[in-house]
């Protein structure tokens, strides 16, 4: 990519994630203010609900209550997302990796303003057909872009190989 181009491309990646994290806010926000007293609403029975629920830890709520543990770590996985934003080549091929890596950091930063200003993390959706933790729009983001960064690794980005002299 041309450097304007790269400008124009960080500008829009900076607007995109505060556009997401903004959505996710505002989406546990109603769900704060609005589901907390009823606790759940069926949306599609035997689909989807929305239900509240204080999440406390991570993923199936393990390491409930490591509130600064999770901070940190969110602070240090954020760094490593905006360091390898700008050390990945500046080619057309990143393009897609990088956005798996903005979502990544969207719903990292959507989740770490719920603990640091509620101390835990807001979740309201929920899945009833199967057996699953009850998440967010947060969750959602971090979960598609780690599969996309992971397809886009495995399959698509193909390093040169090194030829032998």
């Amino acid at each position: 990519m041309r450097k304007n181009n790269q400008n124009q491309f960080i500008i829009i990646s900076v607007i995109t994630v505060i556009c997401l994290v903004i959505l996710d806010q505002f989406t546990k926000w109603l769900a704060f203010t609005k589901l907390k007293p009823i606790k759940n609403r069926v949306v599609i029975k035997g689909f989807l609900d929305f239900t509240f629920v204080e999440n406390r830890g991570a993923a199936f709520g393990i390491l409930s209550g490591q509130r600064v543990f999770f901070i940190v770590l969110t602070a240090i996985v954020a760094a490593g997302i905006v360091y390898s934003f700008y050390k990945l080549p500046k080619t057309k091929e990143y393009y897609y990796l990088k956005c798996g890596l903005l979502l990544v950091l969207s719903g990292a930063f959507g989740n770490v303003i719920d603990r640091m200003v509620r101390g835990y993390v807001v979740d309201f959706l929920e899945i009833t057909f199967i057996k699953w933790p009850v998440f967010n729009l947060a969750d959602i983001y971090v979960v598609i872009g780690a599969c996309l960064i992971l397809f886009l690794s495995l399959f698509v980005i193909k390093e040169d190989e090194k030829k032998e002299v």
